[in-house]
Formats: structure tokens, sequence, C-alpha cells
């Protein structure tokens, strides 16, 4: 099927969660970028998504090639500045808003995930080059990865190590001249080796030889595939190359490289020994992408499912006139399916931009309110992340369901988009990490500040559908404000567990304390968005979204709360006579 770019829906979403006295967009043509990437989306990308995924990449005598079209796909791409869009203007970028980077990675994802996962990548490696290294490197590499002429990747994961980086193992040796030799294996490196670009800018995280063990014995290095001439183009080989790839359930179209290090010069960014804290510049944009990554392809997802209910006819709908079949899209049980994909996307894509937003103020709103914009930033992350990740998959899987049988099989594409998704739990912290992180780290940010101001915002939003005129704006508040009450109820109790060191109690809850949040959180902002709507088939649909997911999906709070603050005792009543080994 034919991929239609939701670009009212993702402006709409932009301009919802920039509003206040100060608003980041007030001078950005979001209109044209929307249209022009929705172009490229859908004219370059969507066309070559099922070729990759049949295709796949493929590695002969130590190389790999993309699907047939990727190249010249990846050329239009760099040539358009789309790398480009959010890195400095200092270095050839156009320094545009976090929420415009995210809001055309939507785009890029929804038409071809496979793809734009590799961009991603070094739009993420830009800010940490950008944030850490040194004037040298950066005015050798930014230029040449802003203007998309090489890419970048981040290279963590070993095979012993997984997402315990304090068992790095991967190391760094001092070889003078500002140079160290980099040897190891990495594993899992997402576009460590392809034929898109002339050059591969690795970011490497590596033990020097005196550091303490640990997460605080990390470096950070810059390892490129090729060392740079005196002209700054692709010189010498470095000692670095794709060993293996992998053969994956989904995103067959974007090489998954095993990388070995033998020697490899690389060059040190930030301070020895604090690599982690500077790749995490790099890995907390990406959290936040791989998030627009997960409403991508549920967009994705949800159009072809909808386009298919409309054809196929199956059955007699309740009350519908003539001899039938009907259309599928009539029956009650499908329009209540494709209802909760498209509201979850809807709040995913809401909750995504409400981060890039804290993003943008925390870095250009007024200077007294930046501080507050971080921590609200990084309480946000962990949000989107894990919630517009499992928003992929249930919105995918939902898609299969609604094709039946046709869905499980590769013709009609639908299980291409379950597959591609998988992953988007897993990867760049597991949903699991984020949990853990939301709960261990950000509910004490600002001494809770964060959060206190988030629910009181969430109050507001309530208080305002109670005074809405319009009955059905009202119906909205009950299913939010009991939300908010099981959040800020769950919230006392988990802050309290950790502090009072009942840990294993505040973790066995951290997931579905997560999801309660990042519920009551999305179904805010869609009543928000359906309060600011018109009464035009736009905001027509704006608020049937906003009320399916405030009657539908917000009632889910009540559970989840109770499985936030009652799966340690369920653990403790029990489990080990499950769990344990012989």
């Amino acid at each position: 099927m034919t991929f239609s770019p939701p670009l009212s829906e993702i402006a709409a979403a932009l301009r919802l969660a920039d509003t206040g006295a100060h608003p980041i967009l007030a001078d950005v043509p979001v209109d044209d970028i929307l249209a022009e990437a929705g172009r490229f989306a859908a004219g370059v990308l969507a066309p070559l998504n099922r070729a990759g995924d049949r295709e796949g990449v493929a590695f002969r005598d130590g190389l790999v090639s993309t699907a047939p079209g990727w190249r010249e796909a990846y050329e239009r791409f760099a040539a358009g500045g789309w790398t480009g869009v959010s890195a400095p203007e200092a270095h050839g970028g156009q320094g545009l808003p976090v929420m415009i980077e995210m809001a055309v990675q939507e785009l890029w994802n929804a038409g071809n995930a496979a793809f734009a996962v590799g961009p991603m990548l070094t739009v993420g490696a830009i800010e940490a080059i950008a944030a850490h290294g040194p004037d040298a490197l950066k005015a050798l590499y930014l230029p040449k990865l802003v203007s998309g002429a090489w890419t970048a990747t981040m290279n963590l994961t070993e095979p012993q190590a997984g997402s315990d980086l304090a068992l790095l193992a991967a190391r760094a040796e001092p070889a003078g001249e500002g140079r160290y030799r980099i040897s190891g294996q990495k594993i899992f490196i997402t576009y460590g080796d392809h034929d898109l670009a002339p050059n591969i800018v690795h970011l490497v995280l590596a033990r020097l030889p005196d550091a303490p063990a640990g997460t605080g014995g990390i470096s950070l290095f810059l390892v490129p595939k090729f060392l740079p001439d005196a002209d700054g183009e692709p010189g010498i080989r470095n000692a670095v190359a794709a060993v293996g790839i992998e053969r994956k359930l989904g995103l067959h179209g974007s090489p998954t490289c095993t990388m070995a290090y033998d020697g490899a010069t690389g060059f040190l960014l930030g301070e020895e020994n604090r690599g982690l804290a500077c790749m995490f510049t790099m890995m907390n944009l990406a959290r936040l992408s791989v998030g627009i990554q997960g409403v991508g392809v549920a967009e994705r997802a949800w159009q072809a499912a909808l386009a298919y209910a409309r054809e196929r006819r199956q059955g007699r709908a309740p009350g519908t006139p003539g001899p039938g079949p009907d259309p599928i899209v009539r029956h009650p049980d499908v329009q209540v399916m494709l209802m909760r994909m498209a509201s979850l996307v809807a709040a995913a894509r809401a909750l995504c931009h409400a981060c890039a937003h804290a993003i943008d103020m925390s870095r250009a709103g007024p200077e007294p309110e930046r501080a507050a914009w971080a921590d609200r930033a990084s309480l946000l992350t962990p949000l989107a992340k894990a919630y517009a990740t499992d928003v992929g998959v249930e919105v995918a899987a939902l898609g299969v369901q609604v094709h039946g049988g046709a869905g499980y099989i590769e013709e009609t594409g639908a299980a291409q988009h379950l597959r591609d998704a998988r992953i988007f739990p897993i990867y760049e912290g597991t949903n699991g990490i984020q949990a853990v992180d939301l709960v261990a780290r950000k509910l004490a940010l600002g001494g809770g500040a964060a959060v206190t101001a988030v629910t009181a915002e969430l109050a507001a939003i309530a208080e305002s559908l109670g005074r809405s005129p319009l009955d059905s704006r009202r119906t909205m508040q009950a299913p939010l404000a009991a939300a908010i009450a099981e959040l800020r109820a769950a919230t006392a109790f988990l802050a309290e567990a950790w502090a009072g060191g009942r840990r294993a109690a505040a973790l066995a809850g951290a997931s579905a304390y997560l999801r309660l949040f990042a519920t009551a959180l999305a179904g805010g902002l869609l009543a928000e968005g359906a309060l600011a709507a018109g009464n035009g088939a736009a905001g027509g649909a704006a608020f049937a979204k906003a009320a399916f997911f405030a009657q539908t999906v917000l009632p889910e709070a009540q559970a989840l709360a109770a499985v936030a603050t009652g799966a340690g005792l369920a653990l403790d009543a029990g489990s080990a006579d499950v769990l344990a080994g012989d």
C-alpha cells in the first residue's frame, strides 16, 4: 500500500507541545519542512521498504552492501540536507529545534524504518562530538557528518556485557600525539559497515590500561573506518572491520554488524574515564529517536490496517442494510481495534514531542528556566522511549489482527511492521532499563519537583475539561482525574519504597509504573489537544482519538497502579518456587 504522510497530525502535535510564553517554533517554517520531508519519505523511502525487507543486506569478502536502490536514496537524503536538520550551524547544519528533527525522523521511519536508523545514529554522534570533541576533531569530522557525506555509529555492546556496561573489556592503549590503539570486539552495531558513504565514524567505548573497574573506568573514542588524509578525505584504512552481520527478525535492510578492532587508531572524546557521560549525550537523543521509530512504524501499520479494513468484505455488520457482505471497517470489534491503534499513535506522538520540546527549552529557553526544563527532559526521556516503542509493537500487532490471515503472510506487509517494531523496546536500553532509570533516578529530580510539576499540569488540564461548555469534552475529565490520582498514589509509594531501602519492591513495579505515568500524561496531552482543536474535520478527529483514549485506555491506570504498588509483594509470595534453579 502507499504511505500518506500524516503532516497535519504531526504539525498539530508540534504546535500543541510548543505553547507558552517562549515558543521555540515561532520562526520555523514547520509546514514547508514537513511537506518536503513527507514527499521524500513517501516518494523515495517508502517504495524501498519492502525491497529492503526482502533483499536484506549482503556480507561478502568483509564488505557489507545494502539492498538495490538504497545507495541512491541515501545520496538524495544527504543532498537534501536532512542529516543536518538539528546540527549546529557553525558546522554546516540548519540548527533547527529537536522537535523538527523528531518530526522528520517520524516520517523517515514511517517510510522505511530500516533506512532511517542509520541517519538517526549519525545525528546522535554529531551531538556527542559537538559537545565533547576537541576543536581539531570537530573541524575535521563534523562538516562531513553534518553534510551526510560520512555516517557514524555507536559501539557499546560486547558479547559478555550486553546492557551491563560495567563489564566492557575493549582496550585503549595510548599511542602518543593524542592517539590511542583500540582493540576488542563489539556486537549488534547498527550500520557498522555499509556501502552508502565512503567513510564511517565509530564512537567506541573502551578502557585505558589504568582505568578503574566498572562504569567509572570507561572512555569514549572516535575511530574512523578510514583515517582522513591531508585534504580531509578518506585515506589509510584503519584497523577496524565488520567480521559478520546478524540475521534478524526485522529491519532486514539495516546492517547489524560484529566489529573487530585490532589496534585501530582512535581519538579521545571528553575526559579519560568519563566516556559513559559523553556517550549519554548521544544515547539520550537516540532514546527519544527510538521512541519516534515506534511512532513512525505504528503510523504506517495503522494506515495499512485502515485501508485493508475499508476494502475487505466479510459478514454482516449490525444495522447495515443490503445483502452484504460488508467492509470489515463497519464491524464494532474491528472499529475498536482501529480506534485503539489511532489513539495510541496520537498519544505516543504527543508524548515524544513533549519530550523534544523540553530538550529544546533546556537549550534555548529563558536562562533561569533551563535547569527545570533539563530535568523535565530527563524525566520524559524514559517515558517517551518505552511507551512509544511499546505502542509501536502493540499497534503493529493489532494491524496483523485486523488483516486476519492475510496479515500473517508476508504479501500484505503487515507482518513486516510487527517484525520491524519488535526491536524498538530492546535496543538503546531495554524498556525495563528505562523503567529502572525512571524509578531509581528520575523521580528524585529536583527533589521530586519535576514529577510534581507534570502532575500539576495534568490536573490543570482536567480542570479545564470540567469547565468546557461542550458535554463531549467534559466526559473526559473523570477518566483523566482518576488516572492522575492513581499516578500520584503510585509515585508516593515508589518514592517512599526507594528512599526507605525497599528497592526490590520499587523495581518490581517499575515497568507498570512507567506505563501508568505515560498513559496518564499521554491522556492529558490528547485531552489538551482536543480542547485546542477547532470544530473542523481535523478537530473532530483529534477529539475522537482523545475521547476514545479517555474512555478505553485511561481506565487501565487503576490496574497499572495496582501492579506498580503490589508487584513486589506478589514476588515475595512464592516466586522462588517457580524461578529457582535445580
